[in-house]
Order: C-alpha cells, then structure tokens, then sequence
C-alpha cells in the first residue's frame, strides 16, 4: 500500500484578464500544509473507491497509466469548492498514488490536463509538485477561446517565479458556513463573462503590485510588505468579478475581509479564488490573536464557521 498526502492552497489572483493584452491568467498562491488530502491505495484488478469524486479520478488515472485496477480510500479531504484547491489536490493525489501503488512512473504535469486539471492557473499543479508561493506565466491570449477545451487540448502554465516560504509566516484561514464558491459550468461561464469584459488597466495595476511589492516581499521575508500586496491584487481581482459574485468580494466575504483588515496583526486579507475561505496573513508571534480576529469576524457578521492557522509548504506532495 502507498500512501500520498498533499495540502492545501490559498489562489490570490491573477495577473490579467483582458484580452487586450498579449498574456492570460498568470495565477498566484502559496501552498499550505493545513489542511491535507491523504489517499491510500494499493494495486488491484478492478478499481474500487468510496469516494465519488476520488472514483471518477482513479478511473481516469488507471486508464492513463495502463494499470489493471486499483483500491483506493481517501483518509482526508479538502472541503470542495471552498477555495482550497480541493479539485486539483484531489485528482493529483490519486493519480500519484495509483502510479506508485502499481509500480508506473507518472509525470503530473503532462498528466494533469488529461484529467481535467492546470487549465487557467498552474498554481494548484506547480504546489502539488514543489510547494512554496507561485506566479505562473499564463498562456499567450490568442489561445482563448470561449469555450471550454476538451480534456487533454492544453498544458498547464510554466511556473514564472517560486520562492520559499519563510518559516515565521502564517496564514489565517476562516471558512464561513455558507454556500460553496463557483465551480463546473457556472463557473467556466462565469470566467468567460469576466475575460470578455475585462478592464485592461486592472490588470497592468496588479502587474505592478506584483513585480513591485509582492515579490519582493517575498524575496525578504517580509510578511507585512507581502500581505498589503496580496489584498492589493485579491481586491483589484474583485472588481472584475463584481458583477459575477455580487460584489469585490461574494457575501458575506466582504464583511470578513473588513473585520480582519482592522486587525493589526492580520497584515492582509483576502478571498481565495471564489471563496468562500478568506485569508489573513500573519506570523508565528501573532498566531492568537490572529485567531480571535477570525472568530470576531464571524461573529460580528454573525456566521458560523471555523478558523484555523496554517504554515506555508515548502515541500511537493510526499508519497510513503
């Protein structure tokens, strides 16, 4: 039996939207190591999996790879379409544990497309494999096309830059207990909406942030220089989704992301892709206080929900 854990990831953005300019996407984000997807597996003739989402995966990796089958459990998962990367981590996960279970070399970044992943943004691929805070390069705008490739027809952005996480750094995660972020077809027809409208200034705006402030940030460890910039890019993100999610931020995120910008120990707030997660990053010498302002912020927008604090990853997924 093999056994393949991967965490989590928090999305911050894109570079651009616009088709006014000769790049696409150009995702951001940084890998956690909370909370964990965690598949065992161990070869077998036939495929057999609980899981349903994990089944459709296992079948599509077995028929990838050429195995004859495969038993496979999920021991921990992601909450889906949370804005955690839940999908991505998910089929990765499976496809690397059926690889090692029945003995197949397996290159995930080739492989992801084939099984529906790394189409818009590399980060959730480019995490799976090094971990660490990623800016994929996008794909060249003439590739657009409105509507959804078929699986297999593209290949995941190349990562433009990756830097370490800074051991001290934490991110403050509050999950409201509301309705799950965009995903499958609302969501393809929602990223088309945007890009066919999107403002091209936005865009060269957050490029700046990004070369100027977020990197840099990065580059020295700074975690308060890195969670202003951050926040920068998730708003100005916002503003193209507005008219998508309700507003910068879908509801009730917007009151979340408030409260916990008031929070001095909380340098940078943000949704994580179609939320409804919200982000705050912080340090290890703030980790409770960061976690009462979570939970004033749930509070003060009276919803349940949980707050929890994760470190960055610096690692790929591991296999045993």
């Amino acid at each position: 039996m093999v056994r393949v854990s991967t965490g989590a990831r928090i999305h911050f953005g894109f570079l651009n939207l616009s088709l006014a300019r000769d790049r696409l996407y150009g995702g951001v984000g940084v890998a956690l190591d909370e909370p964990r997807v965690v598949v065992a597996a161990e070869p077998a003739s036939e495929v057999r999996c609980r899981h349903p989402a994990a089944r459709e995966y296992a079948e599509q990796a077995v028929e990838l790879l050429g195995a004859d089958g495969i038993d496979l459990s999920v021991e921990r998962a992601l909450p889906r379409h949370a804005g955690l990367g839940s999908g991505t981590q998910l089929a990765l996960a499976v496809l690397r544990a059926v690889a090692a279970a029945t003995d197949r070399e397996a290159d995930v970044r080739r492989l992801a497309p084939e099984m529906g992943r790394g189409g818009r943004s590399g980060v959730g691929v480019a995490t799976f494999e090094a971990g660490g805070a990623v800016l994929d390069a996008g794909h060249p705008t003439a590739r657009f096309t409105t509507d959804r490739p078929e699986d297999g027809s593209w290949s995941v952005p190349a990562v433009a830059a990756r830097h370490e996480v800074p051991d001290r750094w934490r991110f403050l995660l509050v999950v409201p207990d509301v309705d799950p972020g965009r995903n499958g077809a609302a969501e393809e027809s929602s990223m088309r909406s945007v890009v066919e409208r999107a403002d091209a200034q936005t865009g060269d705006r957050i490029a700046g942030i990004v070369t100027r402030r977020l990197l840099p940030a990065l580059a020295e460890g700074s975690a308060e220089r890195f969670g202003e910039a951050v926040e920068s890019v998730g708003r100005l993100n916002g503003t193209w989704y507005a008219d998508e999610q309700g507003g910068v931020y879908r509801p009730p995120v917007g009151a979340l992301v408030s409260s916990l910008s008031e929070s001095p120990v909380v340098y940078g707030a943000g949704q994580s892709s179609w939320g409804p997660t919200v982000y705050g990053v912080t340090d290890a010498d703030h980790v409770d206080e960061a976690v009462e302002a979570g939970r004033a912020a749930l509070a003060d927008a009276d919803i349940d929900g949980t707050v929890s604090v994760a470190r960055g990853r610096n690692r790929g997924a591991s296999v045993e």
